[in-house]
């Protein structure tokens, strides 16, 4: 037992801890929420033993608790980081429901989620949920796991070294999300600007109708039919945003290994 208490060998198991906590916390596939659960705390100990037993190995050389705690904030942000990716990736769905949501008019409606306590429009909400079960059945999880497992090994710990271009890299790919995200929402998006056309021909042609009440009725079925419609395409959809994850995650750890 004592043989395996090697020197620097419970600082380095820090620091990967500190790393998963970071990825588990932050990944929503993973138990996104706003504490700390039981189930939580076993994966992230689990996942560091085994990480560290893997590919981990002891510090090099003894750090004094300055040196410690600047190496605490590297090993977050690399955990942050790759938990991110996920999120960006997730921005495109959140932006095409939230187009759909808020031409359809139900932006008023919103839910709470329970785990996060953020209010979600309940079109981003399907459309976020049936992502995250995409994810899950494409092994988007196992990736992240794999990232994480290969960012020891081109991020070891124990070090202040941190790639370059991580800034333009999240930019690049803010903008391809929401672009993204405009394009989910496009076929939906054409009928519900046909309808807005429509309800403004008849206000015109017709002036005691009632535009509001009609036309919010018709939105919502004309909403609820376009997704019924193009709902096969959600499917390369959803792959190519799987892809694109899976991508920037390598692109990812390409960044910090530089």
């Amino acid at each position: 037992m004592l043989e395996l208490l090697q020197p620097g060998m419970l600082e380095a198991f820090g620091l990967i801890l500190l790393r998963t906590s970071a990825v588990v916390v932050s990944a929503p596939v993973l138990g996104f929420g706003t504490g700390f659960s039981g189930y939580k705390v076993g994966l992230i100990v689990a996942l560091s033993m085994l990480l560290y037993f893997a590919v981990g190995e002891p510090l090099p050389v003894s750090a004094t608790w300055i040196e410690l705690g600047a190496f605490a904030v590297r090993e977050l942000f690399i955990g942050f980081f790759l938990g991110f990716l996920l999120h960006l990736v997730m921005l495109a769905v959140r932006v095409g429901g939230e187009l759909i949501g808020h031409e359809m008019g139900f932006m008023v409606g919103r839910q709470v989620d329970p785990a996060t306590g953020v209010s979600t429009p309940l079109v981003t909400s399907v459309y976020e949920n049936l992502f995250l079960l995409a994810v899950l059945s494409l092994n988007g999880h196992h990736w992240l796991m794999r990232s994480l497992g290969e960012s020891i090994e081109r991020a070891p710990v124990g070090s202040l070294e941190l790639g370059a271009g991580i800034a333009p890299a999240l930019q690049q790919m803010f903008g391809e999300m929401f672009r993204s995200g405009i394009v989910f929402a496009g076929p939906v998006m054409v009928f519900l600007v046909l309808v807005s056309m429509l309800m403004g021909l008849l206000a015109r042609a017709v002036p005691n109708l009632n535009v509001l009440e009609v036309g919010f009725t018709i939105r919502v079925l004309v909403a609820m039919v376009g997704m019924y419609l193009f709902s096969p395409l959600l499917e390369p959809a959803m792959t190519g945003l799987h892809a694109s994850f899976v991508h920037w995650l390598d692109h990812g750890l390409t960044l910090l290994e530089s």
